[in-house]
Protein backbone atom coordinates (compact mmCIF):
# COMPACT_ATOMS: atom_id res chain seq x y z
CA UNK A 1 0.00 0.00 0.00
CA UNK A 2 1.41 3.36 -0.69
CA UNK A 3 1.11 6.08 1.44
CA UNK A 4 -2.15 8.35 1.03
CA UNK A 5 -3.29 11.65 2.16
CA UNK A 6 -6.29 13.99 2.29
CA UNK A 7 -7.40 17.47 3.36
CA UNK A 8 -8.44 15.19 6.58
CA UNK A 9 -4.87 14.84 7.11
CA UNK A 10 -4.97 10.73 6.94
CA UNK A 11 -1.62 9.19 6.26
CA UNK A 12 -1.18 4.76 5.50
CA UNK A 13 2.30 2.92 5.58
CA UNK A 14 4.56 3.28 2.43
CA UNK A 15 5.37 -0.46 1.22
CA UNK A 16 8.73 1.68 0.36
CA UNK A 17 10.38 5.31 0.61
CA UNK A 18 12.39 6.51 -2.14
CA UNK A 19 13.34 9.86 -2.98
CA UNK A 20 16.11 13.05 -3.22
CA UNK A 21 14.45 15.77 -1.64
CA UNK A 22 15.32 19.68 -1.08
CA UNK A 23 13.90 20.85 1.99
CA UNK A 24 12.71 24.26 3.19
CA UNK A 25 15.41 26.80 4.83
CA UNK A 26 16.33 26.30 8.58
CA UNK A 27 14.21 28.71 10.43
CA UNK A 28 16.57 29.23 13.14
CA UNK A 29 19.55 30.66 10.95
CA UNK A 30 16.97 32.35 8.70
CA UNK A 31 15.25 33.87 11.91
CA UNK A 32 18.98 35.07 12.85
CA UNK A 33 19.92 36.19 9.04
CA UNK A 34 16.62 38.51 9.11
CA UNK A 35 17.60 40.26 12.46
CA UNK A 36 21.59 40.53 12.52
CA UNK A 37 21.01 42.21 8.99
CA UNK A 38 18.20 44.60 10.38
CA UNK A 39 20.75 45.55 13.12
CA UNK A 40 22.94 46.46 10.70
CA UNK A 41 21.11 48.15 8.46
CA UNK A 42 21.67 47.12 5.42
CA UNK A 43 21.75 47.03 2.27
CA UNK A 44 21.00 42.98 2.68
CA UNK A 45 19.73 40.51 1.30
CA UNK A 46 18.42 36.84 2.93
CA UNK A 47 17.58 33.98 0.67
CA UNK A 48 15.03 31.51 1.84
CA UNK A 49 13.39 27.88 0.20
CA UNK A 50 10.06 27.91 1.34
CA UNK A 51 10.13 29.48 4.78
CA UNK A 52 7.56 29.01 7.29
CA UNK A 53 4.87 30.80 8.62
CA UNK A 54 7.63 31.52 11.91
CA UNK A 55 10.30 33.09 9.38
CA UNK A 56 7.35 35.30 7.55
CA UNK A 57 6.03 36.12 11.15
CA UNK A 58 10.30 37.56 11.73
CA UNK A 59 9.88 39.65 9.14
CA UNK A 60 6.89 41.51 9.20
CA UNK A 61 8.56 42.16 12.97
CA UNK A 62 11.08 43.98 10.97
CA UNK A 63 8.63 46.06 8.96
CA UNK A 64 6.40 47.17 12.07
CA UNK A 65 9.47 48.27 13.55
CA UNK A 66 10.41 50.45 10.42
CA UNK A 67 13.01 48.16 8.56
CA UNK A 68 12.26 48.18 4.62
CA UNK A 69 12.02 43.95 3.74
CA UNK A 70 11.26 43.84 0.52
CA UNK A 71 10.25 39.99 -0.24
CA UNK A 72 10.69 38.52 -3.91
CA UNK A 73 9.27 34.92 -4.53
CA UNK A 74 10.08 33.15 -7.88
CA UNK A 75 9.78 29.23 -7.83
CA UNK A 76 9.85 28.35 -3.89
CA UNK A 77 12.64 30.83 -3.43
CA UNK A 78 11.96 33.90 -1.39
CA UNK A 79 14.32 36.63 -1.32
CA UNK A 80 14.34 39.11 1.64
CA UNK A 81 15.97 42.24 0.60
CA UNK A 82 16.22 44.66 3.93
CA UNK A 83 17.98 47.85 4.54
CA UNK A 84 17.32 50.54 7.42
CA UNK A 85 17.33 50.50 10.72
CA UNK A 86 14.55 49.20 13.73
CA UNK A 87 13.53 53.10 15.10
CA UNK A 88 9.73 52.75 16.01
CA UNK A 89 7.84 51.90 19.06
CA UNK A 90 5.73 49.13 18.07
CA UNK A 91 3.40 46.66 19.12
CA UNK A 92 5.00 43.40 17.12
CA UNK A 93 2.81 40.57 16.40
CA UNK A 94 4.88 36.88 16.40
CA UNK A 95 2.70 34.86 15.46
CA UNK A 96 2.98 31.26 16.99
CA UNK A 97 7.07 31.78 16.78
CA UNK A 98 8.88 31.82 20.36
CA UNK A 99 11.78 32.61 18.64
CA UNK A 100 10.65 35.55 17.00
CA UNK A 101 9.69 36.61 20.38
CA UNK A 102 12.91 35.92 22.20
CA UNK A 103 15.44 36.99 19.69
CA UNK A 104 13.30 40.65 19.60
CA UNK A 105 13.41 41.01 22.78
CA UNK A 106 17.11 40.93 22.85
CA UNK A 107 17.55 42.88 19.80
CA UNK A 108 15.33 46.08 20.70
CA UNK A 109 16.82 45.88 24.52
CA UNK A 110 19.78 47.93 22.80
CA UNK A 111 17.47 50.17 20.89
CA UNK A 112 16.13 53.19 22.36
CA UNK A 113 12.36 51.97 21.59
CA UNK A 114 9.51 50.76 23.53
CA UNK A 115 8.45 47.53 22.07
CA UNK A 116 5.13 44.95 23.06
CA UNK A 117 5.89 41.49 22.12
CA UNK A 118 2.55 39.74 21.57
CA UNK A 119 1.81 36.30 19.70
CA UNK A 120 -1.21 33.44 19.30
CA UNK A 121 -3.03 31.43 22.59
CA UNK A 122 0.10 28.89 21.81
CA UNK A 123 2.80 31.70 22.39
CA UNK A 124 0.47 33.73 25.06
CA UNK A 125 1.08 30.26 27.48
CA UNK A 126 4.91 30.10 27.04
CA UNK A 127 7.34 30.94 29.65
CA UNK A 128 8.67 34.77 28.63
CA UNK A 129 9.96 35.28 32.26
CA UNK A 130 13.15 34.18 31.53
CA UNK A 131 14.35 36.40 28.80
CA UNK A 132 12.65 39.44 30.37
CA UNK A 133 14.80 38.81 33.51
CA UNK A 134 18.63 38.20 30.99
CA UNK A 135 17.24 42.04 29.71
CA UNK A 136 16.94 43.40 32.90
CA UNK A 137 20.17 42.10 34.06
CA UNK A 138 21.43 44.47 30.95
CA UNK A 139 20.13 47.34 32.06
CA UNK A 140 16.13 46.90 30.05
CA UNK A 141 13.40 47.84 30.85
CA UNK A 142 11.41 44.37 30.64
CA UNK A 143 7.88 43.18 31.60
CA UNK A 144 6.05 40.31 31.01
CA UNK A 145 2.60 39.31 31.45
CA UNK A 146 2.63 37.00 34.42
CA UNK A 147 6.02 35.69 33.59
CA UNK A 148 4.57 34.98 29.73
CA UNK A 149 3.39 37.02 26.69
CA UNK A 150 2.43 39.80 25.70
CA UNK A 151 6.42 41.02 26.81
CA UNK A 152 7.27 45.09 27.04
CA UNK A 153 10.67 45.82 26.56
CA UNK A 154 11.49 49.31 27.24
CA UNK A 155 15.23 49.34 25.20
CA UNK A 156 18.22 51.78 26.09
CA UNK A 157 21.29 52.68 23.61
CA UNK A 158 23.79 51.70 26.05
CA UNK A 159 23.07 48.38 28.27
CA UNK A 160 25.69 46.96 31.41
CA UNK A 161 28.03 43.90 30.11
CA UNK A 162 27.00 40.86 32.13
CA UNK A 163 27.64 37.47 33.18
CA UNK A 164 24.56 35.60 32.10
CA UNK A 165 24.13 32.02 33.80
CA UNK A 166 21.00 30.48 31.44
CA UNK A 167 18.54 28.57 33.88
CA UNK A 168 18.22 26.07 30.82
CA UNK A 169 20.15 24.67 27.41
CA UNK A 170 18.65 27.14 25.34
CA UNK A 171 20.00 28.96 22.31
CA UNK A 172 17.08 31.22 21.91
CA UNK A 173 17.51 32.60 25.31
CA UNK A 174 21.65 32.65 24.56
CA UNK A 175 20.59 34.73 21.72
CA UNK A 176 18.56 36.95 22.99
CA UNK A 177 21.49 37.81 25.70
CA UNK A 178 24.42 38.02 22.84
CA UNK A 179 22.06 40.55 20.75
CA UNK A 180 21.07 42.65 24.10
CA UNK A 181 24.68 42.44 24.35
CA UNK A 182 25.84 44.28 20.90
CA UNK A 183 25.13 47.59 22.78
CA UNK A 184 27.06 46.79 26.35
CA UNK A 185 30.18 48.57 26.87
CA UNK A 186 32.51 45.61 27.79
CA UNK A 187 32.06 41.79 27.85
CA UNK A 188 28.80 39.90 27.87
CA UNK A 189 29.47 36.25 29.00
CA UNK A 190 26.62 33.81 28.43
CA UNK A 191 27.14 30.52 30.42
CA UNK A 192 24.54 27.29 29.39
CA UNK A 193 24.31 24.27 31.73
CA UNK A 194 25.35 22.20 28.58
CA UNK A 195 25.76 22.46 24.90
CA UNK A 196 23.41 24.20 22.61
CA UNK A 197 23.11 25.03 18.91
CA UNK A 198 25.98 27.97 17.82
CA UNK A 199 24.16 29.47 14.92
CA UNK A 200 23.67 33.05 16.96
CA UNK A 201 27.75 32.84 17.39
CA UNK A 202 28.33 31.57 13.43
CA UNK A 203 25.64 34.30 12.15
CA UNK A 204 27.47 37.30 14.11
CA UNK A 205 31.22 36.65 13.63
CA UNK A 206 30.43 36.44 10.11
CA UNK A 207 29.14 39.65 10.41
CA UNK A 208 32.51 41.02 12.10
CA UNK A 209 31.20 40.34 15.78
CA UNK A 210 33.79 39.88 18.10
CA UNK A 211 32.32 36.85 19.40
CA UNK A 212 33.06 33.71 20.54
CA UNK A 213 32.17 30.35 22.18
CA UNK A 214 34.83 28.73 24.80
CA UNK A 215 33.17 25.32 26.26
CA UNK A 216 29.50 26.08 27.28
CA UNK A 217 30.54 29.79 27.53
CA UNK A 218 30.10 32.18 24.89
CA UNK A 219 31.37 35.82 25.09
CA UNK A 220 30.72 38.80 22.88
CA UNK A 221 32.15 42.59 23.31
CA UNK A 222 30.73 45.53 22.68
CA UNK A 223 29.27 47.83 21.69
CA UNK A 224 29.67 46.25 18.33
CA UNK A 225 27.49 46.84 15.06
CA UNK A 226 26.89 44.20 12.42
CA UNK A 227 28.14 44.24 9.36
CA UNK A 228 25.37 43.75 6.29
CA UNK A 229 25.78 39.93 5.41
CA UNK A 230 23.96 38.63 2.76
CA UNK A 231 23.14 34.79 2.90
CA UNK A 232 21.37 32.24 1.38
CA UNK A 233 19.83 30.07 4.31
CA UNK A 234 20.74 25.71 3.77
CA UNK A 235 18.10 23.15 4.22
CA UNK A 236 16.40 23.03 7.88
CA UNK A 237 17.83 20.18 9.38
CA UNK A 238 15.19 19.38 11.85
CA UNK A 239 12.69 19.44 8.31
CA UNK A 240 15.27 16.50 7.50
CA UNK A 241 14.44 14.73 10.42
CA UNK A 242 10.76 13.12 9.06
CA UNK A 243 12.38 11.71 6.22
CA UNK A 244 15.58 10.32 8.37
CA UNK A 245 13.16 8.66 10.56
CA UNK A 246 10.49 7.46 8.05
CA UNK A 247 13.72 5.63 5.95
CA UNK A 248 15.32 4.36 8.67
CA UNK A 249 12.20 2.44 10.19
CA UNK A 250 10.91 1.82 6.71
CA UNK A 251 12.42 -2.21 5.32
CA UNK A 252 12.26 -0.97 1.92
CA UNK A 253 14.03 2.45 1.87
CA UNK A 254 16.35 4.84 0.25
CA UNK A 255 16.13 8.92 0.95
CA UNK A 256 18.46 11.43 0.38
CA UNK A 257 18.45 14.88 1.87
CA UNK A 258 20.54 17.91 -0.35
CA UNK A 259 21.61 21.02 0.29
CA UNK A 260 21.02 20.78 3.94
CA UNK A 261 22.96 22.19 6.86
CA UNK A 262 25.33 19.83 8.76
CA UNK A 263 25.90 21.80 11.34
CA UNK A 264 27.45 19.49 14.29
CA UNK A 265 25.24 21.17 17.00
CA UNK A 266 22.08 19.73 14.98
CA UNK A 267 23.48 16.29 13.93
CA UNK A 268 22.45 14.54 17.25
CA UNK A 269 19.54 12.36 15.61
CA UNK A 270 22.09 11.00 13.14
CA UNK A 271 24.53 9.89 16.04
CA UNK A 272 21.34 8.91 17.75
CA UNK A 273 19.90 6.65 14.70
CA UNK A 274 23.79 5.24 14.19
CA UNK A 275 23.65 4.04 18.15
CA UNK A 276 20.56 2.36 17.43
CA UNK A 277 22.00 0.60 14.53
CA UNK A 278 20.84 2.46 11.24
CA UNK A 279 22.07 2.65 8.30
CA UNK A 280 22.90 6.88 8.51
CA UNK A 281 25.26 8.70 6.05
CA UNK A 282 26.73 12.18 5.64
CA UNK A 283 29.11 14.72 3.69
CA UNK A 284 29.87 18.00 3.73
CA UNK A 285 29.41 19.45 0.04
CA UNK A 286 30.11 23.12 1.26
CA UNK A 287 31.92 24.70 3.97
CA UNK A 288 31.10 28.42 4.98
CA UNK A 289 29.79 30.20 8.10
CA UNK A 290 27.03 26.89 8.25
CA UNK A 291 28.15 23.35 6.40
CA UNK A 292 25.77 22.16 4.54
CA UNK A 293 25.85 18.96 2.61
CA UNK A 294 23.82 15.79 1.98
CA UNK A 295 22.39 13.00 4.16
CA UNK A 296 21.34 9.22 2.88
CA UNK A 297 19.55 7.36 5.10
CA UNK A 298 18.77 3.53 3.65
CA UNK A 299 16.03 1.44 5.89
CA UNK A 300 15.96 -2.66 6.49
CA UNK A 301 18.25 -2.44 9.65
CA UNK A 302 16.69 -3.71 13.02
CA UNK A 303 16.81 -0.84 15.20
CA UNK A 304 18.01 -1.46 19.27
CA UNK A 305 16.42 0.50 22.08
CA UNK A 306 17.85 3.62 23.39
CA UNK A 307 18.36 5.79 26.38
CA UNK A 308 17.98 9.38 25.82
CA UNK A 309 19.13 12.05 28.71
CA UNK A 310 21.36 14.68 30.08
CA UNK A 311 23.38 16.77 27.35
CA UNK A 312 21.77 14.30 24.32
CA UNK A 313 18.14 16.08 25.22
CA UNK A 314 18.68 19.81 24.01
CA UNK A 315 20.53 18.59 21.32
CA UNK A 316 17.62 17.01 19.72
CA UNK A 317 14.97 19.06 21.34
CA UNK A 318 13.10 20.00 18.07
CA UNK A 319 12.82 15.95 17.09
CA UNK A 320 12.23 14.57 20.29
CA UNK A 321 8.74 13.71 18.92
CA UNK A 322 9.89 11.94 16.78
CA UNK A 323 12.68 10.22 18.64
CA UNK A 324 9.49 8.96 20.60
CA UNK A 325 8.06 7.15 17.54
CA UNK A 326 11.54 6.03 16.59
CA UNK A 327 11.34 4.45 20.27
CA UNK A 328 7.84 2.64 19.12
CA UNK A 329 9.41 0.81 16.53
CA UNK A 330 12.15 -0.90 19.00
CA UNK A 331 11.25 -3.77 20.86
CA UNK A 332 12.23 -1.58 23.78
CA UNK A 333 12.49 -0.52 26.62
CA UNK A 334 13.46 2.88 25.18
CA UNK A 335 13.47 5.69 27.59
CA UNK A 336 13.59 9.70 27.26
CA UNK A 337 14.62 11.43 30.84
CA UNK A 338 15.36 15.10 31.62
CA UNK A 339 13.18 16.49 29.04
CA UNK A 340 10.80 18.59 31.30
CA UNK A 341 11.84 21.82 28.52
CA UNK A 342 8.92 20.05 26.37
CA UNK A 343 6.55 20.71 28.86
CA UNK A 344 6.35 24.59 27.79
CA UNK A 345 6.80 24.25 23.73
CA UNK A 346 3.97 24.93 21.95
CA UNK A 347 2.32 22.19 23.03
CA UNK A 348 2.89 19.97 26.49
CA UNK A 349 4.94 17.80 24.15
CA UNK A 350 5.83 15.27 27.07
CA UNK A 351 1.72 14.82 27.15
CA UNK A 352 1.25 15.46 23.33
CA UNK A 353 3.37 12.29 22.18
CA UNK A 354 2.48 10.27 24.70
CA UNK A 355 -0.70 10.62 23.90
CA UNK A 356 -0.40 9.75 20.21
CA UNK A 357 1.93 6.56 20.74
CA UNK A 358 -0.73 5.32 23.41
CA UNK A 359 -3.39 5.90 20.75
CA UNK A 360 -1.18 3.99 17.75
CA UNK A 361 -0.67 0.96 20.21
CA UNK A 362 2.52 1.46 21.51
CA UNK A 363 3.11 0.43 25.02
CA UNK A 364 4.20 3.87 26.79
CA UNK A 365 4.10 5.47 30.15
CA UNK A 366 4.52 9.09 30.74
CA UNK A 367 6.96 9.76 32.94
CA UNK A 368 7.36 14.25 34.88
CA UNK A 369 10.31 14.26 32.40
CA UNK A 370 10.16 12.07 29.43
CA UNK A 371 8.97 9.19 28.90
CA UNK A 372 9.23 4.85 28.53
CA UNK A 373 8.17 3.34 25.69
CA UNK A 374 8.57 0.40 23.40
CA UNK A 375 6.71 -1.34 19.98
CA UNK A 376 3.27 -2.39 21.07
CA UNK A 377 0.51 -3.50 18.35
CA UNK A 378 0.30 -0.93 15.49
CA UNK A 379 -3.54 0.45 14.93
CA UNK A 380 -5.37 3.14 13.59
CA UNK A 381 -5.62 6.59 15.65
CA UNK A 382 -7.05 9.94 15.14
CA UNK A 383 -4.16 12.59 16.55
CA UNK A 384 -5.31 15.81 18.70
CA UNK A 385 -1.87 18.03 17.83
CA UNK A 386 -2.98 20.75 19.97
CA UNK A 387 -1.63 22.86 16.72
CA UNK A 388 1.63 21.73 17.30
CA UNK A 389 3.65 21.37 13.65
CA UNK A 390 5.73 19.08 15.13
CA UNK A 391 3.06 16.41 17.07
CA UNK A 392 1.72 16.46 13.69
CA UNK A 393 4.78 15.77 11.60
CA UNK A 394 5.85 13.11 13.60
CA UNK A 395 2.75 11.21 13.93
CA UNK A 396 2.32 11.45 10.14
CA UNK A 397 5.79 9.52 9.77
CA UNK A 398 4.78 7.15 12.28
CA UNK A 399 2.15 6.16 9.91
CA UNK A 400 4.23 6.20 6.93
CA UNK A 401 6.85 4.32 8.10
CA UNK A 402 4.13 1.69 9.25
CA UNK A 403 4.13 1.98 13.60
CA UNK A 404 0.60 3.01 13.05
CA UNK A 405 -1.57 1.16 10.75
CA UNK A 406 -3.12 4.89 9.56
CA UNK A 407 -3.28 8.04 11.56
CA UNK A 408 -5.45 10.89 11.39
CA UNK A 409 -4.51 14.36 12.23
CA UNK A 410 -7.03 17.00 13.14
CA UNK A 411 -4.75 19.78 12.43
CA UNK A 412 -2.85 18.93 8.71
CA UNK A 413 -2.53 22.74 8.30
CA UNK A 414 -0.50 23.45 11.09
CA UNK A 415 2.98 21.72 9.42
CA UNK A 416 3.37 25.12 7.63
CA UNK A 417 4.78 26.87 10.41
CA UNK A 418 8.06 25.06 9.82
CA UNK A 419 7.28 22.97 7.06
CA UNK A 420 5.07 24.30 4.17
CA UNK A 421 5.72 21.67 1.47
CA UNK A 422 5.75 18.65 4.03
CA UNK A 423 2.54 16.95 2.29
CA UNK A 424 4.02 17.42 -1.75
CA UNK A 425 7.28 15.79 0.08
CA UNK A 426 5.22 13.13 1.79
CA UNK A 427 3.53 12.35 -1.61
CA UNK A 428 7.08 12.88 -3.35
CA UNK A 429 8.76 9.94 -1.31
CA UNK A 430 6.00 7.90 -1.42
CA UNK A 431 4.83 7.50 -4.51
Amino acid sequence: MTARTQLAGTVRPAARLRGRLTLPADKSIAHRALIVNALSGGPAFVEARMPGDDVFSTAACLQTLGVSVTETHTDGLVHFAIEGDAESNARLDCGNSGTTMRLLSGAMAGRPVRVTLDGDASLRARPMERVASLLRAAGADATTTDGRAPITVTGRSSLRATRHRLPVASAQLLAAAALAGLAADGETAIETPSAVRDHTERMLAAAGVPISRDGLVTILRGPSTPRPISTRVPGDTSAAAPWIVAAAICADAEVTLVDVGLNPTRTALLDLLRRMGADVSSVITGDGPEPTGEIRVRGGRRLDPVQVAGSEVAALIDELPLVGVLMAATQGPSELRDASELRVKESDRIATTVAGLAAIGASVEELPDGWRVSRGRPRDARITTHGDHRIAIAFAVAALAGVATGVELDDPACVAVSYPGFWADLAKVSS
